[in-house]
């Protein structure tokens, strides 16, 4: 155990990783020696930033909970701090039930935890961040919160209204990560297409786009999380128009029932949505859709699952996810419906839904062999160099596997053959 070190844990997603990332610059600012997500754990303080989005992940949180207030009963460390989206929502709950925790903060005012160590925060620092990412790619948060009212989401719960950052504060985060190396930039944030909307009173995704595309050593933007009602059509010249805007865009679709659109809340119909995809597809031509779909909310038939097997086959998105729905207590779907879809019926449509997806991500995979991409390579192991296209974000996506007849460098572009596929994988070589 070491003194004056600090090990920071962080579940979930990629917006509490720019958090924990932002903490860990201020510990560093003040004179610690900090880790991220250690294999082992090896100082006197650890902070866990936890998620509380789904029961699974909130399961996790608390499981990571336990097992580190179980090592400060046996002095294996010194303090335990939990911060993050479960904190936020069962703060008064979790001190009851773990006491063992030195304190809890929530989502936002995680910034004290550096007052009752003894250590001042330093907003000169508020832009800065330790990256956890390799240095060329990184996680770029532009707003909190949501402001939409989807049946089973209690992430508004959690987090509040939407608070868009300024377009100026973006900017120059931006300006600072792109003169330290930084290449690559994906746009996070609970809803981007909302963005603007409370601070400029108009939505505001593409004047931002515009300008961070024309910030000095930014090579790639991709965008995450875009919400299908009131989508920002103006960004999509930009994408078509702009090349280190990728083609790529992450947009959350969950159904394409009518009756199952309007039970989530989810002020969009299939007839809408159809269109939008059509629009999208026309106005960027090759981009690469991802989405996420959900299985077994209440009300959901097997007529309405049809509905959706069907609506992925026709649209064939490039990338998609699927989860079975978990009651959240709060939301409207937990206050108004019954949970009474069984879990192997949850679990068995998820398995066809993904057994559908993924046939048609290998065609789309076995079109792309022959082609020259430009890639990025994100790391080396031994019998391959690791590599990614504009139409795949880290951790999620497609990696391509390119064989080392040349030394490549991680962190640089390169065009890159396809020569073949496996699984989810494709593979590829430097000509």
């Amino acid at each position: 155990m070491k003194k004056n070190k600090v090990d920071i844990i962080t579940l979930g997603c990629s917006k509490n990783l720019v958090d924990s990332e932002l903490l860990m610059r201020q510990f560093t600012a003040n004179g610690y020696l900090v880790s991220h997500d250690p294999e082992k754990t090896s100082g006197d303080i650890v902070v866990i930033n936890t998620c509380g989005f789904i029961e699974s992940a909130k399961q996790e949180s608390i499981d990571m909970i336990l097992a580190f207030g179980e090592a400060k009963k046996n002095k294996q460390i010194k303090k335990l701090f939990v911060m993050g989206c479960l904190s936020e929502r069962y703060r008064k709950d979790l001190e009851k039930l773990i006491p063992a925790v030195d304190k809890f903060y929530g989502k936002f005012n995680w910034k004290e935890l550096l007052s009752d160590l003894g250590k001042s925060y330093l907003p000169e620092l508020s832009s800065e961040r330790s990256l956890t990412t390799p240095s060329h790619y990184t996680y770029l948060k532009i707003a909190e919160g949501c402001n939409r009212t989807c049946a089973y989401c209690s992430i508004p719960i959690i987090t509040g209204k939407y608070q868009s950052r300024s377009m100026e504060a973006i900017e120059q985060e931006v300006r600072l990560l792109a003169g330290q190396g930084v290449k690559e930039f994906q746009l996070i944030a609970q809803d981007l297409s909302y963005y603007g909307k409370d601070l400029y009173k108009q939505f505001c995704l593409a004047e931002l786009l515009k300008r961070l595309s024309d910030i000095p050593g930014v090579e790639w933007m991709r965008l995450h999380y875009t919400y299908p009602a009131q989508f920002p059509l103006a960004i999509l010249p930009l994408m078509r128009e702009r090349e280190n805007i990728c083609k790529y865009l992450d947009i959350a679709l969950q159904h394409s029932s009518d009756a199952m659109l309007k039970i989530m809340r989810r002020n969009i119909s299939k007839a809408e949505t159809v269109a939008l995809l059509q629009k999208i597809r026309q106005e960027v031509p090759g981009i690469h859709l991802r989405t996420t779909m959900m299985v077994g909310h209440p009300g959901e038939t097997e007529a309405d699952f049809a509905d959706l097997l069907a609506f992925v086959r026709e649209m064939r998105f490039e990338r998609l996810g699927a989860f079975p729905y978990s009651e959240e207590e709060g939301t409207y779907s937990g206050r108004h419906y019954k949970d009474n879809i069984e879990p192997e019926i949850k679990n068995r449509r998820m398995e066809e839904l993904m057994s559908v997806q993924e046939q048609i991500a290998a065609e789309i995979s076995e079109n792309k062999v022959g082609q020259t991409l430009k890639a990025i390579i994100d790391r080396e192991e031994s019998d391959f160099y690791i590599g990614r296209t504009e139409y795949d974000s880290p951790e999620v996506d497609t990696e391509i596997l390119i064989g080392k007849n040349k030394k490549l460098v991680p962190g640089t572009f390169y065009p890159v053959k396809i020569t073949g596929t496996q699984s989810f994988d494709l593979f590829g070589m430097i000509e």
